[in-house]
């Protein structure tokens, strides 16, 4: 069985303290364009991210704001900062490292929150179904083409709110020679 993978870059999700602090008292995201997952949605605010060796600018915010401010890189931008972030999957921040994030109105010195996310695919529960897996299950998927790789360790993450997606980062996508929007294999073993 098939379904669509997308490559993810490098965005910050932040918590409403953070986003007043950046953008100014009162201030709210600014719908861009929506994203695959129903309700999230690329924002017109950028921050700049400023680590112990290096910074990126113009690092888009996502929407809508979250609990706490969660910043997703590559390997290769942690090297840049100079942060040695870990692969986590998204909300889970403990033990991670943080980095100083600066708007226009203002700047976040974030004690944590910075982390390479996890593999994983988003599914609808009625996608979980004709799929035969569980949230939080583990699986294997399989891309095609001139460099096809066997992904393992894929997070299976089910709910009603869900649109049927895998993520990878772009350097995961890059590397498998895959471009978003193309299929692959689900192997439930």
């Amino acid at each position: 069985m098939k379904l669509p993978i997308a490559l993810s870059n490098r965005h910050i999700h932040l918590g409403q303290k953070d986003i007043e602090v950046l953008f100014g008292e009162g201030a709210e995201l600014t719908h861009f364009k929506d994203l695959s997952q129903p309700g999230q949605c690329a924002c017109q605010e950028k921050v700049d991210v400023i680590g112990p060796k290096g910074e990126i600018k113009g690092v888009r915010v996502l929407g809508p704001a979250r609990g706490e401010t969660q910043l997703e890189i590559s390997l290769s931008d942690g090297f840049k900062l100079g942060v040695k972030a870990p692969i986590k999957d998204s909300g889970d921040l403990e033990g991670t490292p943080g980095v100083k994030i600066v708007g226009p109105k203002g700047e976040v010195e974030l004690e944590r929150g910075v982390i390479v996310a996890s593999r994983h695919i988003h599914m609808h529960t009625d996608d979980a179904e004709k799929f035969n897996v569980t949230d939080n299950q583990k699986v294997k998927i399989r891309t095609s083409g001139g460099r096809a790789v066997v992904f393992e360790n894929v997070l299976v993450r089910v709910s009603p709110k869900f649109a049927l997606e895998m993520h990878v980062d772009v350097e995961e996508g890059n590397a498998a020679g895959v471009r978003n929007g193309d299929l692959v294999e689900l192997i439930n073993e």
